[in-house]
């Protein structure tokens, strides 16, 4: 890029001033290099989900996990390929003035479906059935979210149980992995896990925001674990001492949008564009903190970034991006 070219800021990166009316200041986006993953995004609940997966494409995220909960809405099955319509055409106008730069397409998207924790209260057989007829679409890839949530209790806690079990049976049933969502609950969710057999096509415990004495057991187990905006939380050390422990090949980036924007947006409404601020924070505080992993890099400090940043999309696209299974074809 010559030193005439401008360079492209996204308008959207803006952090709240730390006086009130002051202007809201751009953020400059990390340089990402090669793809990156949103493991975890609710486009659905997104206020122009179109404009999201434009704004995901320029700024070089790859692939994009959406989830949907058939116990709330499940137009993201209708209204993918219009949001991804819109995209296309969004984004061409915004790469007009990226000057080379972005990952000039939209993500590819795939969907987990699972009934929510909070929603365990209406799992019962007819939801079951509508679950499992939406599990044979093939641009679904995973069941989730599913777990359980004793913070809010939005469900009792035997609902809870049952509905997990069910959907865990399901998810074996289908031979597709599993999204977890467990808070304030993990030993009831490791229970259930070990006694209903974790699904040989892989468990990915989403958002993960414990510490590191629990993400022991469940790395042990072979999952994968998704970090998201609290990873970059300023008091939740403990969440990045837990990242230490997650191998390189099971470690996974996600942004919850539109919940829990990383730092300097927390507060802010998230999209999957801010992937690449979580993975930048994860990517510094593991290679060049005081405990990188025990993997050896070889060339710059940017050769390191890439084959880490490589490694975590790869992760993303083994566990999420495989083709239909046998029993989704068998359909």
């Amino acid at each position: 890029m010559s030193d005439e070219e401008p360079i492209f800021q996204d308008e959207y990166f803006r952090r709240k001033p730390k006086k009130h009316g002051r202007e809201w200041p751009i953020v400059d986006a990390p340089e990402t290099f090669v793809p990156v993953a949103d493991t975890h995004a609710h486009l659905d609940m997104l206020p122009d989900p179109g404009l999201a997966l434009a704004r995901a494409g320029v700024h070089k995220v790859g692939f994009l996990e959406a989830m949907v909960d058939p116990a709330n809405d499940v137009s993201t099955f209708e209204n993918l390929d219009d949001w991804r319509l819109r995209g296309e055409v969004l984004m061409r106008h915004m790469s007009t003035r990226i000057c080379g730069q972005g990952h000039n397409s939209l993500p590819k998207t795939r969907i987990a479906v699972g009934v929510h924790p909070h929603e365990a209260k209406s799992f019962d057989d007819a939801m079951e059935r509508k679950l499992l007829e939406l599990l044979h679409d093939a641009r679904v890839s995973a069941v989730g979210e599913i777990g359980l949530d004793y913070h809010y209790d939005h469900s009792p806690r035997p609902a809870q149980k049952d509905a997990f079990r069910r959907q865990v049976q399901l998810a074996k049933q289908a031979g597709l992995p599993v999204v977890l969502h467990v808070r304030e609950a993990f030993d009831d969710a490791f229970a259930i896990m070990r006694e209903e057999g974790w699904p040989c096509a892989g468990t990915l415990l989403h958002c993960y925001t414990s510490d590191a004495k629990e993400v022991g057991r469940w790395v042990e187990a072979g999952c994968y674990v998704a970090f998201g905006g609290a990873f970059t939380f300023k008091k939740l050390d403990d969440v990045r001492e837990a990242a230490k422990l997650v191998p390189l090949d099971r470690l996974l980036t996600e942004t919850d949008s539109p919940f829990m924007a990383p730092e300097p947006f927390r507060g802010t409404t998230c999209e999957p564009a801010h992937v690449i601020f979580t993975a930048e924070r994860l990517h510094d505080y593991l290679l060049r903190g005081d405990a990188a992993p025990a993997v050896v890099y070889v060339g710059d400090e940017d050769e390191a970034r890439r084959s880490f940043l490589t490694q975590t999309y790869e992760n993303a696209l083994r566990l999420l991006d495989r083709p239909p299974t046998d029993w989704q074809e068998d359909a």
